[in-house]
């Protein structure tokens, strides 16, 4: 089925300024976000759809790319295609985390003293050019707040009781009035929880919360690059009183490789061979990822030619096969030349003399004035 046009989907005009398509991208995220919509599925391709279409257009450079290519700057089949980021991830990234984020679907303000949603955290994981390629488990350990053992969550110790804020009245905060104007403040006491535990347990504090070492292990799947999100879900910090964990965002780091390069999910590199070689033509071995491939160099081959192995590049992340591998031929001189060498050298040479091959010619013809 074809895609339809992102400024379709989001309702605006192709003039349209940032601040009008981020107008448009909150409006329609809002309306089909699943926490809305729960088990709708039309609403849920819709929610990705959105995302998809703000993430270009808001950004100058792929909205340029868009805007002369159409889709076709984005398939995932071709040398620069990357797919997009997750659609909840970027919601949050627009929205924000923590009250504001439920205050949008919680119909207003949220309670102060119910229970809150622990933080999402980032961890940034750096893997070798190997592991993106071919995909691979990692076991991440950091350091995040978690529910208490102790207290089980609640911040308080056994049989102990919770109670109103006499300083703030259950309210979460203190308004003080200067003159013709009012200040709220967070409540010091209660820290704006609206209420007091009468004996707050021992090892958090209170809080509910402690500081733990986590340890979470992740499947990389072949063909990430970096910059590319895994998002672990739950795997964030610890809610308060009773809330869900956050999420946790790996974002992938891949280290340079000595003989590769990538360029979307096709790999470049450079193989030298020698004179006699290019001159004769022969069969080399070259490195692939999976091994070493046999490559036919043609009689005549001239420095910088380029050789593709079809297949012998990266997975597609999306699952479009895999991308092929560029092998640049560079055509090595000998630095040094024995007597016999450069004697049979000379003898090439003179055998040689008044040829004149098509490279050589055609320059000349482009040169010859600076010749005159």
């Amino acid at each position: 089925m074809a895609k339809r046009d992102y400024y379709e989907i989001l309702g605006v005009g192709r003039d349209a300024g940032e601040e009008e398509i981020k107008k448009a991208y909150r409006k329609l995220a809002l309306k089909f976000h699943p926490d809305r919509n729960p088990g709708d599925k039309a609403a849920e391709e819709s929610f990705k759809e959105v995302g998809e279409a703000y993430e270009v257009l808001n950004e100058p450079q792929k909205r340029a790319a868009y805007d002369q290519y159409g889709h076709a700057a984005f398939d995932p089949r071709s040398r620069a295609g990357r797919g997009f980021h997750d659609p909840f991830e970027l919601f949050r990234e627009v929205f924000g985390g923590g009250s504001i984020f439920d205050e949008l679907f919680g119909g207003g303000r949220t309670d102060p003293t119910g229970p809150q949603r622990g933080a999402d955290l980032r961890y940034d994981l750096e893997i070798t050019f190997e592991e993106a390629a071919h995909g691979t488990e990692k076991e991440i350990v950091f350091n995040k707040l978690d529910s208490c053992g102790t207290c089980s969550g609640s911040g308080q110790e056994v049989g102990s009781k919770v109670k109103t804020c006499q300083t703030c009245g259950g309210r979460g905060q203190v308004v003080t009035s200067r003159g013709f104007f009012s200040i709220a403040q967070t409540c010091s006491r209660c820290g704006g929880s609206g209420r007091v535990i009468e004996k707050p347990c021992r090892d958090c504090r209170g809080t509910g919360r402690r500081e733990k070492r986590a340890t979470v292990k992740i499947r990389i799947p072949a063909g990430v690059d970096s910059g590319n999100r895994l998002r672990v879900a739950a795997a964030g910090e610890g809610g308060v009183r009773g809330g869900p964990a956050g999420d946790l965002a790996v974002v992938v780091h891949v280290k340079p490789h000595d003989i590769f390069e990538r360029q979307g999910d096709d790999l470049f590199c450079e193989v030298p061979v020698n004179f006699v070689q290019a001159a004769m033509g022969a069969e080399i071995q070259v490195p692939t990822l999976g091994g070493k491939a046999q490559l036919k160099i043609p009689a005549g081959t001239q420095p910088g030619t380029v050789f593709s192995l079809k297949g012998k590049g990266i997975k597609n992340l999306q699952g479009y096969g895999f991308g092929d591998l560029h092998v640049r031929v560079l055509v090595e001189v000998p630095a040094r030349l024995n007597a016999a060498q450069k004697a049979k050298l000379q003898e090439f040479a003179d055998l040689c003399d008044g040829e004149v091959n098509p490279i050589s010619k055609s320059f000349l013809e482009k040169a010859k004035q600076f010749f005159r």
